[in-house]
């Protein structure tokens, strides 16, 4: 059966939090280390997160959680139009020119020139359809898989497809699906047998959030939103041979900005304020699209809850949930005694959209269909 159309899911002008997953073709190995070639794709993993800090820093669109796996993605986005409305017509321009250049007489050079962007600027209709675009998750995972899929075909020395086809998008409903959907996330690596732990969990959210409560900085890879003059950048053509201009634009491409920021800084914040949910909390930092939280917990709670539920798939750690996290639970409608289940067994539950039975419903009337897939099944996990 072929997937719904995106329509249904998301649409750009819209708020939305969706769980996207992205998967290589047949045996093509994302990164990890590959049994039958032998060949170590490790690599790949840190220079995916920047890529994906990059564009945290550019879309409207908040990271909420992510895991890198050895042959597939996942990553929990809200898309962000709010936000985008408050980026004056030079910031917009700016922000697409930096990933999407289009051709140009200096396209060696990183940055985009001040003419690039006064030419979008100057095109009022061009500068609508980029403001649509900079909150669409479609255009966001697009920058983030064709540099991937280019990267990998060039060190396998190969051509063709690197991913089976266009990522899955799931439409998270309420907030008891997206915890249920973080947690899943955050602990694939234990499912797949990558770690014991979360804090030995590399490359995803969870990991990425116990070190920034260590202490842990990271050299941001944060895009930098600076312009060239056009008459320097045509000096530079004039008197840099091209092949000179080329390294020095991929050394700008690997090299940081100098600045130092906490490890889970690009990510968007656990804990939402209840006080001011409805606020639309713009970053000034440039380092991701909002400051505003996802999730009505703790950070240190969602730490204890994920810890204790990745215990739960260990023989020799099973036990009753502390009492001190069922009142979570509780405020959220799930069940406890089903939670482990209604996690370990996320797919089971959750088809297109993920939450509790009456907003899996309200989800399926959206779209136009009578049900969605998982919701009888899902109704034993909520009180």
């Amino acid at each position: 059966m072929p997937r719904a159309p995106r329509t249904e899911t998301f649409v750009p002008t819209e708020v939305a939090i969706v769980h996207c997953v992205q998967r290589c073709v047949r045996r093509a190995y994302l990164a990890g280390v590959d049994a039958v070639s032998g060949k170590d794709y490790e690599f790949r993993r840190e220079w995916i997160r920047r890529r994906l800090e990059l564009l945290a820093s550019v879309f409207g669109v908040d990271v909420l959680t992510y895991a890198i796996l050895s042959n597939h993605i996942h990553v929990v986005t809200r898309t962000r139009p709010d936000v985008v409305a408050t980026w004056s017509d030079r910031e917009t321009a700016l922000r697409w020119l930096r990933l999407f250049p289009g051709k140009r007489f200096d396209e060696q050079l990183a940055e985009p020139t001040s003419q690039d962007v006064q030419t979008l600027i100057n095109n009022k209709e061009r500068l609508v359809t980029v403001r649509k675009r900079l909150s669409d998750l479609s255009w966001f995972m697009r920058a983030l898989s064709e540099p991937i899929a280019r990267l990998a075909n060039k060190q396998d020395e190969c051509t063709g497809r690197f991913w089976e086809g266009r990522f899955k998008a799931q439409r998270i409903a309420d907030e008891a699906g997206l915890l249920a959907c973080s947690m899943y996330v955050d602990l694939n690596p234990i499912r797949a047998a990558m770690a014991v732990t979360p804090e030995q969990s590399r490359h995803t959210s969870a990991y990425d959030r116990i070190k920034s409560l260590q202490g842990e900085q990271i050299d941001s890879a944060a895009a930098e939103l600076t312009v060239i003059d056009r008459e320097e950048a045509g000096r530079q053509i004039r008197e840099t041979p091209v092949r000179r201009l080329k390294a020095e634009r991929a050394k700008k491409r690997s090299a940081t900005s100098g600045r130092k920021i906490s490890r889970d800084g690009w990510l968007a914040p656990l804990t939402v304020d209840g006080r001011a949910a409805s606020g639309v909390y713009a970053n000034k930092s440039g380092i991701r699209a909002s400051d505003k939280g996802f999730l009505p917990m703790a950070l240190k709670d969602y730490l204890a809850l994920l810890d204790w539920t990745g215990r739960q798939g260990r023989m020799d750690k099973r036990g009753s949930i502390p009492a001190t996290l069922k009142p979570i639970l509780q405020r959220l409608g799930i069940e406890s005694s089903m939670w482990c289940d209604l996690v370990w067994q996320y797919k089971k539950y959750f088809g297109k959209s993920a939450g509790r039975p009456a907003s899996l419903q309200s989800e399926a009337q959206r779209s136009g269909r009578a049900w969605s897939r998982g919701q009888r099944a899902a109704a034993n996990c909520f009180t």
